[in-house]
């Protein structure tokens, strides 16, 4: 421990898409680091403020009655001028001007990508947490945001399906998840979905087609639920092919998109963020650096960036084996 430098003060942002429980994470880092005496400047706009020097001193009373606000108090961007050599350059020399030898960052892939070249030409001591709703990030369980999405778009699938009983209709309904099926495969057994179209599994329209046509014999409805990301596209296009082989079905489509990202986060959220806020705090005090704090079967964790994103984590292979047995 005596050759670990001390934390004096630490810089905390958001960056990439916004996921409900960045605020309790925010708040979480916040109060930990007031608790040891560290300073804490709370960094606007992603890297952007950083680059531009867009900062604020926080304290403990400034992160009140944050834990329940859906969106980030810090604000979230993608920012052109971190992915130039130049970019990077100054965002060193605000942390160098401003004192910030440590920093939080809540984000997902992109953020991590762009944290690991940070450390890799700076030597900044930077840890991360996983916001964001995708749970596509390899070296934690969950990531923040992910159950509260689930919920949202559960919520509407629900009050989907009783207007499709009502009037014999299928509905297709689109959920976000461009690279990964985790928020679909969840919502599509949570809301009793007859199908599910996945990134990570290749269906063919003609296999939809099939399992649309065995359900119609016995339910005078049926929802299938669509990734933003499927090989076959999104819920429009794929309605519009199954209408053209099928003009007989009474087709309707519902894209949720940014819905999901909304809203007061979930009790499992605010945990999760509160947890990996306090646990990201004290291994920045002991010197870790460049590494995701997650969370693996209940124990606080730290995977390497290049792990975090490097590896892929794969869909649940149990609830795609039980979703045809449950959907009949």
């Amino acid at each position: 421990m005596s050759n670990v430098p001390a934390v004096r003060h630490i810089g905390v942002f958001t960056s990439g898409g916004d996921s409900p429980g960045m605020n309790a994470a925010i708040r979480a880092v916040v109060r930990t680091a007031s608790a040891t005496g560290i300073r804490v400047s709370g960094i606007l706009g992603g890297y952007d403020g950083l680059v531009h020097g867009q900062l604020m001193e926080l304290g403990a009373r400034d992160v009140s009655n944050i834990i329940q606000r859906g969106g980030t108090m810090l604000r979230s961007a993608r920012s052109e001028a971190f992915r130039t050599n130049e970019g990077r350059e100054k965002a060193a020399g605000t942390l160098k001007v401003r004192g910030i030898d440590g920093l939080i960052a809540i984000g997902g892939d992109g953020t991590f990508t762009g944290a690991n070249i940070f450390f890799q030409e700076h030597g900044t001591s930077i840890l991360g947490l996983p916001g964001t709703i995708d749970n596509d990030l390899f070296g934690t369980d969950r990531t923040i945001g992910f159950d509260t999405a689930v919920n949202t778009a559960v919520e509407a699938i629900d009050k989907i399906r009783d207007t499709a009983s009502s009037h014999d209709r299928l509905f297709f309904v689109e959920v976000m998840g461009r690279d990964t099926g985790f928020i679909a495969l969840a919502c599509a057994i949570a809301a009793g979905a007859e199908y599910v179209m996945l990134p990570e599994v290749p269906q063919r329209i003609d296999q939809l087609i099939t399992a649309l046509t065995e359900a119609k014999q016995s339910k005078s409805s049926s929802i299938v639920v669509v990734a933003e990301g499927d090989e076959e596209g999104g819920a429009f296009e794929i309605a519009r092919k199954v209408k053209e082989c099928h003009a007989h079905f009474d087709i309707r489509v519902t894209v949720l998109g940014h819905l999901q990202r909304g809203g007061s986060p979930s009790v499992q959220d605010r945990v999760l963020a509160s947890k990996l806020g306090v646990a990201a705090v004290e291994e920045l005090c002991k010197g870790a650096h460049d590494a995701m704090v997650g969370e693996m079967n209940g124990r606080i964790v730290l995977t390497p960036f290049q792990d975090a994103i490097g590896k892929r984590r794969r869909l649940d292979p149990d609830l795609l084996r039980i979703l045809p047995i449950l959907s009949v």
